[in-house]
């Protein structure tokens, strides 16, 4: 039995090797390669999805996951060895019902879609980007229809994929109790007169370029693991606990790229702080997009827009910007970073109006997965909840529809994972005060090592061992509520 074990550890470290390559292709893809390479790429990517899937769903894998039912029952359900049975079984009967030539399609389609997407979203041309998204929803109804049996909800399947053992009903009953009380804190708030006018102006790139390295060596990480890149549509990707690839983007009229690296930071270093000799095995991956959100959220919000980290590095700031800034004192920065104003970018959305930019794209990929909505009618559709929602009017599509990459990327069922992380965030963050009594100093002193050291306790080390919910009940206490994210927004907009 024994063999066994290390037989499905070998397959299974063979199987994550593929991956990590896939995640370098589509790294490469989206930050150094010639667009003219799109053919290629789609090729690539192609092959290398269905070798992993084939790699991984082959029979023997089957064998050795039965050889091993008697192993598992006898372990401690908390052990390594349990938990990487179990969760491989899952895994396992889920990939095996789907076809390799559906994923190795799904993957060409998703390649060729991505370059597209960047020149629609450009020109503002929903139409010429409508037979590429027509495609790869066809491709995802296909690789539904292959897994649904026994989902109460198609979108279950999609949904599954991102946050593990989380029902769309689940995510819906969450979203219902934050909607009316966001909805009503918009209304109070958007009237306020808060100028934030500093921070729109004349931000040379290169000078965010080196801002953003500082805060990153600042927050810490191990010495030459690291990496930022610009890109179209931030995100953080890497191949390995020590080869950690973050990226943002840089606009020359605001400091966005600061925030976006603050949480591009906390999605590296959640994949940085991952138990190292469990790295070729599944249970040493993130636990789910949720939970890897919250720690995101956490970095750019709960750090990253507290008065202690800009009391610290505010000077700082001021200094790379003495024609924008210099004028401007702390408490007028800090209220401006506050700033509530409902506007058309979900990751330029302040915390506030953030989570009704996230049920409307959730909303609308329910729609799009039970047929309630024709493609071609999608933007019209945006446009009416961006309106309903936030009374935002879209002026065009590349600020509208085609604002976001995921759908191009085949990434449908992802978008209710970034509110599920942010209102973690929040209960994390709380659990963090409670064991590090001298937090918020630590943070305006620079010292980040003792938050480092307790999300890797307790939230990192983890990895896949359990779910999502699992997770959090261990890291917090709870499961996940929506209260204490809804305190925290009164507590700090209000």
């Amino acid at each position: 039995m024994a063999d066994a074990l290390e037989s499905l550890k070998e397959r299974l470290g063979e199987v994550l090797d593929l991956t990590k390559v896939v995640r370098l292709l589509s790294w490469d893809q989206q930050t150094m390669m010639p667009p003219a390479g799109t053919s290629h790429r789609a090729d690539q990517m192609s092959t290398v999805f269905r070798l992993e899937h084939e790699r991984f769903t082959d029979p023997e894998v089957g064998k050795l996951l039965d050889e091993l039912q008697p192993l598992e029952d006898s372990l401690d359900p908390d052990s390594d060895d349990a938990a990487l049975i179990r969760l491989t079984r899952r895994d396992y009967e889920k990939s095996v019902k789907v076809p390799s030539s559906l994923r190795a399609a799904m993957a060409r389609a998703s390649a060729e879609a991505r370059p597209v997407w960047v020149q629609a979203k450009a020109e503002s041309d929903f139409a010429s980007f409508l037979p590429s998204l027509e495609r790869i929803v066809e491709l995802k109804l296909e690789y539904v229809d292959c897994v649904a049996d026994g989902a109460a909800e198609r979108y279950d399947v999609l949904l599954d994929d991102y946050e593990p053992q989380t029902t769309t009903a689940e995510v819906r009953t969450l979203f219902d109790e934050l909607k009316p009380q966001i909805v009503e804190l918009i209304a109070e708030l958007r009237e306020k007169d808060v100028d934030d006018s500093f921070l729109h102006g004349d931000f040379p790139p290169d000078r965010q370029v080196a801002i953003a390295h500082e805060v990153v060596d600042l927050f810490g990480h191990r010495p030459g693991s690291w990496r930022i890149d610009p890109t179209e549509h931030p995100f953080a990707s890497g191949a390995g606990t020590d080869d950690i690839r973050i990226t943002t983007n840089y606009h020359p009229d605001s400091l966005e790229s600061l925030f976006s690296t603050m949480h591009e930071y906390g999605h590296g270093l959640y994949s940085h702080q991952q138990p190292k000799h469990l790295e070729r095995l599944p249970i040493g991956q993130s636990c789910s997009l949720g939970i890897h959100e919250s720690q995101s959220r956490l970095w750019e919000n709960l750090v990253g827009r507290s008065l202690p980290f800009w009391r610290l590095f505010y000077p700082r700031v001021q200094e790379t910007y003495p024609e924008q800034l210099g004028g401007v004192d702390l408490e007028r920065f800090h209220a401006g970073i506050h700033a509530v104003k409902p506007a058309l970018i979900r990751i330029q959305a302040d915390e506030v109006c953030y989570g009704m930019h996230v049920m409307l794209r959730f909303e609308l990929e329910q729609d799009i997965v039970e047929g309630r909505v024709e493609l071609r009618d999608l933007p019209e559709r945006w446009n009416e909840k961006m309106w309903e929602y936030l009374g935002v009017e879209v002026p065009d599509d590349g600020h509208g529809v085609l604002q976001d990459v995921h759908w191009s990327s085949g990434s449908i069922g992802y978008f209710s994972t970034y509110l599920i992380g942010t209102v973690a965030s929040v209960q994390i963050w709380q659990a963090a005060q409670r064991d590090l009594p001298e937090l918020e100093e630590q943070v305006g002193r620079g010292e980040f090592g003792p938050l480092r050291e307790w999300l890797g306790e307790h939230v990192h080390a983890q990895g896949r061992k359990y779910s999502p919910q699992e997770t959090l009940r261990r890291a917090t206490g709870s499961p996940i509520a929506a209260q204490p994210y809804l305190d925290y927004l009164r507590q700090t907009y209000a």
